[in-house]
Order: C-alpha cells, then structure tokens, then sequence
C-alpha cells in the first residue's frame, strides 16, 4: 500500500470515529430530552406526534436509520422512482390523479452489487459506509386537491427526512420552484432528479436539463445535486401481429437511475452518520421548543391564577388588620407562600429558607414598590387602627374612612405581591435563574412592563366586593 492510499485510509477512519462520535453525542442529547420532558397531562394534550416523533428519532439513532424522502406534483413518478430504486414494485402507481394519499415508508435493503457499483464508479472505495438502514418514503403530490393539510404532512416528512428527493419531470413550474425553496429552507440535502428523461429526444433533454441547473434552481442548488432518470421508460418493441406482420410496441424497459443512486449512495458514505446525527437534533430541538413553549403557557396560566389567589389572600389580610406589625409580617408570610407554591408549579425544589431569601432578593431590586408598601402599612395602618379603635365610639360613623384608608393600603400591598409574583415566575420559568443580566434587570423589565393603574383598579374591585362595601368611594 502507498503512502497516498495508507493516508486515504487513515482520513476514512478518523471520519468514521467523528461520525460514530456525532451519533453517540446526539443519542445522549436527546434520551436527556425525552427523559426530561417534566409535562403533565394537560400540557402533553394535542402534542401526542411530537412527543411519538422525539421517541421515533431515538430508534432511529439507535440503529442509525437514513430516512429518504422523495417530493414533488402529481405525475412526475414519484413512487416508479423509488420502485426502481428498491428492484421491486412496492409502492403503488397507476394512471389516477394523486394514487399515493398518506407518507408510504419502505425498507431498501442494499445488497453487494449495489456497493460494488458504487466502488467502481467512484475514485475511493466505500470505507465509511455504516449506516445499517435505509428508509425510502413516497409522499402524495404537492399539488392535490386538499393541498394544504398534505403540504403540512409534506412539510413533516421533510423535518424528520436525512435527504429529499425532488422529481421533475421537464421545465420546472412555478408551484415546483415554490415548493422547491420551501424544502430548501429545511436545510437538510436536496437531490433534484429530472425523472421521466425517455419522454424527450436527447437535444431537447439536454436543453430542459441545461435550463434547469443554470436557470430555474439557479439559486437554490448546484449542479452537482441535479440527476437525470428515467425510472419506468417506454421503450420500442418489435411484435409479430396476428396477421403475421410485425409491429412496433411501447412497453416498460429497465429503469435508467443508476446516476441518482450512485449519488445517493456517495452522499451517505461520505456523511450518512453525521446527517442522522444532525437532522435527529434540528428535529428534536424544534420539538423540544414546542414543549417547553406549550409547558410555559400552561404553567404561566396557573402561576398567574397562583400569584392572583396570594395577591387577594393578602389584600383581604390587610384590610381587615388593624395592626401595623401583624400587616407587614402577614403579608410576608403570604408572599413567601405564594413563592413556594409557584416553585412547586415549575418543578424547582425550594425550600422556605429559600423561599425567604428569594423574597428578599425581589424586594431589594423592586425598591419603589416595597418602599410605598412599607410607608402605606407604617403610615395607614396606625390611621386605620385608630379609625378601627373608633367604630364602636362613633356608633359606625367612623367605618367608611376605616374602610377607605383599609381598601387603599390593600391595594398598594396586593400590587406588591402581584409584582414579587410575575417575577418569581419569570425567574422559575427560566430554571431558577436570573440569566446573564442579573436580578436586577429582570425585576425592572418585569415592573415596566406592568400596568399598575389597571392592577390596582382590579384589586379595589375586587377587594370592595369580597368586602361587601356598598356605594364605596374615597
């Protein structure tokens, strides 16, 4: 062996190493993503195939599955492709608009001969070739009727596809390049296969074939991911008539794709492994996003009704608390309680020392709203134990102060709470964790974006009708 061919070599096996290492890396990722998913009932609801699609995936790197998928209109011989590619009709074809009506999945078993051909047509042998399934999937043409729910099915396919197969069938239409730059922006490898080639004489293909790479896809694909075919020709036959003279007959000759399947079988040799690895994770990440938005959503929606409960518990405990010093510790202890709760909501272990020092970090960064809570429970409450103290004096005459000077401190201690609460959230929501910016520029981000006017106004109401204040006003 030369030093070209033992160099060669050693290249190969490094590459393999790599690819072996992507797969391992890509499995460990997503088993901690379907191991961690954390959802209860509600939020797995209507997300049953995506949740299916993260565990299909896992299989797949298990065994390191390529999945091929093939695309394009009605006609272009999408399903005679494959055929030909597999040796074996299996996936249905025939004369009726839109034969094929859901994804079709078939195994293409690779026998020697088809790596043997593979060897001799290319300059290297097939040294990194591991992949140990092959998963062809025919899909129903992009422009049928009921087109947008089979656009989406198409559009499903692609993200979980390694590879996809465009088939034209001459000049390219408006609807072929749409559909075409839509399955570009996957990102995943594109083969445009100009099948049906026998239907033209060669000057004409050639010129089909020529404005299609240096015009059409232009900008979508280079020429070296363009192959002709012709995966079920006609071809002219001699036949003896009855009258004993001999006519010529069109009928089906062998199928012309060994260009595209040398090309197939070259991309998954030199990337097969590292595309598995790759599109398993561009799949489950966007998965993954899913879950964690619909996670979020949910789980916002119940921390806010949380946060909504504590926000009136303390309001209520205020208003009727004639006692400055029971008011503030009340009110902490509330505060702490609904931080406890929110926590258990988002599945982050805090304990009430925790919860405690939480609150404190809150209140310190929240500065303008603690410091009017803590001036209306200094201030308001000694004015409302006093009123409080005169009630009974005054034969009731001093109640509606009581009640006027009660509702208003509530409302600045229950927007305090709803204040402590959305940060809390944001700061769960996000893994217990303030990010890059700090504590500070959360809670200030959080405050901005609160409309105190209309927070207080729905705790006053709220609080007047828990109260059962009639004709009340300051």
């Amino acid at each position: 062996m030369d030093l070209d061919q033992e160099l060669d070599k050693t290249i190969s096996s490094f590459a393999d190493i790599q690819a072996e290492l992507n797969i391992l890396n890509a499995k460990d990722a997503l088993k901690d993503i379907v191991n961690n998913l954390d959802l209860t009932s509600e939020e797995k609801a209507g997300l049953d195939l995506e949740i299916a699609g993260l565990e299909a995936m896992l299989e797949k790197l298990e065994i390191a599955s390529i999945h091929i998928a093939v695309f394009g209109m009605v006609g272009r011989g999408k399903s005679s492709l494959l055929n030909a590619l597999l040796g074996e009709n299996v996936f249905e074809t025939g004369p009726i608009h839109g034969v094929t009506k859901g994804a079709e999945i078939r195994k293409w078993q690779l026998g020697r001969e088809d790596l043997e051909e593979v060897e001799l047509s290319s300059k290297n042998a097939l040294t990194s070739y591991r992949i140990s399934q092959i998963e062809l999937i025919d899909t129903p043409g992009i422009d049928e009727v009921d087109g947008e729910t089979r656009e989406l099915m198409a559009r499903q396919v692609a993200k979980q596809a390694d590879l996809l197969l465009f088939t034209v069938a001459g000049d390219i239409t408006q609807v072929e390049y749409e559909a075409l730059s839509c399955l570009r922006d996957a990102g995943k490898p594109i083969l445009l296969v100009f099948n049906k080639i026998d239907q033209y004489p060669e000057a004409d293909r050639l010129a089909i074939y020529n404005k299609i790479r240096d015009e059409r896809v232009r900008e979508l694909l280079s020429p070296n991911e363009i192959v002709m075919a012709a995966a079920s020709p006609l071809v002219a036959k001699a036949m003896q008539r009855s009258d004993g003279g001999v006519g010529i007959e069109m009928v089906r000759g062998a199928p012309q794709v060994e260009d595209l399947k040398l090309k197939i079988l070259e991309i998954l040799d030199r990337e097969g492994k590292s595309l598995v690895a790759l599109n398993s994770m561009l799949y489950a990440d966007g998965v993954n996003e899913q879950l964690v938005k619909r996670k979020v959503e949910i789980r916002s929606q119940s921390a806010n009704q949380v946060i909504w409960r504590a926000v009136m518990a303390k309001a209520m405990a205020i208003a009727l608390n004639p006692v400055t010093v029971v008011d503030v510790i009340s009110g902490a202890v509330i505060d702490v309680t609904m931080i406890l709760a929110l926590s258990k909501l988002y599945g982050i272990n805090m304990s009430q020392r925790g919860a405690i020092d939480l609150l404190q970090k809150i209140a310190i960064s929240m500065g303008g709203i603690t410091a009017s809570e803590l001036l209306a429970n200094m201030g308001l409450s000694s004015v409302k134990g006093l009123l409080g103290l005169a009630v009974p004096a005054t034969g009731g005459l001093s109640l509606a102060p009581y009640l006027s000077v009660a509702v208003t401190q509530a409302t600045v201690a229950g927007l305090s709470s709803y204040g402590i609460g959305q940060v809390t959230k944001s700061y769960l929501a996000n893994g217990a964790s303030w990010g890059e910016s700090g504590p500070k520029a959360v809670v200030s981000h959080i405050l901005a974006s609160l409309d105190e006017t209309s927070i207080m106004s729905r705790i006053r109401e709220e609080l007047i009708s828990n109260l059962k204040i009639k004709n009340f006003s300051n």
